[in-house]
């Protein structure tokens, strides 16, 4: 079953870990001194946010699924969507190892769709082969190209990656 994701940026982590485990009458199932997530079942919901340098506010949307077989026919349907698709294999970001697919909608909001493979120690990994900016786990879609334009690389961004 898919769990929708928002992942939200924010100025003061331990002011919105206190707001959030209010509104949603329960602890992050996630905390670390940049970062919380919220595993929600009512309403089914992955809700993450970290305190990484970027600018409040939504950083990206997306869906969860629980198996690479739904990842790979929710990255087809992003491809008939029409936007650039970025597929990340083995990643790791947000304190979790995953594969993904990255896409924007045409009004430039950046969509995740992903399968979590398992835990992480460390907010994002300094593999240079990753499609992510680095900042906050998500990819500049418009400066990346897909996977089969750069010879087997996930991006032809690799400068600034994780």
């Amino acid at each position: 079953m898919n769990r929708f994701h928002v992942h939200l940026n924010v100025g003061d982590l331990d002011a919105s870990v206190r707001f959030y485990t209010q509104l949603f009458a329960a602890p992050p199932a996630v905390l670390k001194h940049d970062y919380a997530k919220w595993m929600l079942e009512d309403p089914r919901l992955n809700f993450a946010i970290s305190n990484t340098g970027r600018t409040p506010g939504v950083d990206h949307l997306g869906l969860q699924v629980d198996s690479g077989a739904e990842l790979a026919a929710l990255g087809k349907r992003l491809d008939a969507a029409g936007g650039t698709v970025v597929p990340e294999t083995a990643t790791v970001c947000c304190y979790a190892k995953s594969d993904k697919n990255w896409t924007e909608d045409p009004q430039g909001t950046r969509w995740e769709t992903f399968h979590t493979l398992g835990e992480a120690t460390t907010y994002h990994a300094g593999d240079a082969a990753c499609a992510t900016d680095g900042a906050a786990c998500t990819p500049d879609v418009a400066a990346m190209k897909p996977m089969a334009d750069t010879g087997g690389a996930c991006c032809s961004k690799a400068a600034a990656c994780c």
